[in-house]
């Protein structure tokens, strides 16, 4: 089964579909954990100092945010892209391919990131925070220097997971013409019943999954 004829016509899919998928799946991941963690990590910090037992509470935006955090976490990844597609045709010009689909996955990896974030920061020892105020520290040296600092090894955890999921919403956003791994696995190997592209994709997924974890865990060991 496996024979020479097989491998050469594996390695013409690989090189002209399976390839550069696998950038057009990097691209979007990349760039949907980096936005997401950007706005999600100001977003979590607006929570920690408005939140009910923050540095310093204000009910009303606290309850704002809290609510748009919820609304956009309520949404299934596959849901929110097709909802928000007139947004998204708006802001890039179209609703299909990479591009396309890096809006509506940074929109929920924020809001994602952020409710993570803000559960770690609270996890933080309250004592500290108070020593830290009595000594006559702001709000925000008490988030950079106290909090954020106390978190990092949460943090680097977080970013692992959040890569994680977003390696997997990448290819679920390849069903509704987001491109990438997800794409080729359901155009070319699924629905043309063609199971090479199909396992070598999955395959590939499965690598990302392994090495994303890997050096997460890596740099979480060297900074706990």
């Amino acid at each position: 089964m496996l024979n020479s004829e097989f491998w050469t016509l594996w390695l013409k899919y690989f090189k002209k579909i399976i390839g550069p998928s696998i950038f057009a799946t990097l691209r979007m991941v990349i760039a949907t954990v980096t936005i997401g963690f950007a706005l999600g990590f100001g977003l979590a910090i607006l929570l920690t100092i408005y939140g009910p037992d923050g540095l310093n509470p204000k009910k009303k935006i606290y309850k704002l945010l809290d609510f748009l955090v919820n609304t956009i976490r309520s949404f299934p990844i596959l849901i929110l892209i097709v909802a928000i597609s007139p947004l998204t045709r708006k802001i890039v010009g179209t609703t299909v391919g990479e591009k396309a689909a890096i809006l509506p996955l940074s929109i929920a990896a924020t809001a994602f990131i952020a409710r993570m974030l803000e559960n770690s920061f609270r996890e933080v020892d309250k004592q500290l925070v108070e020593a830290a105020r009595s000594f006559g520290a702001t709000d925000m040296q008490i988030i950079f220097k106290i909090i954020v600092k106390e978190s990092v090894p949460s943090i680097i955890s977080i970013a692992t997971m959040s890569t994680i999921t977003y390696i997997a919403s990448t290819t679920i956003a390849g069903a509704v013409g987001g491109g990438g791994l997800g794409a080729v696995a359901l155009n070319y190997g699924y629905q043309s019943f063609n199971n090479s592209i199909l396992y070598t994709s999955v395959f590939i997924l499965f690598i990302m999954v392994i090495i994303t974890q890997a050096i997460g865990s890596w740099l979480y060991k060297k900074f706990l």
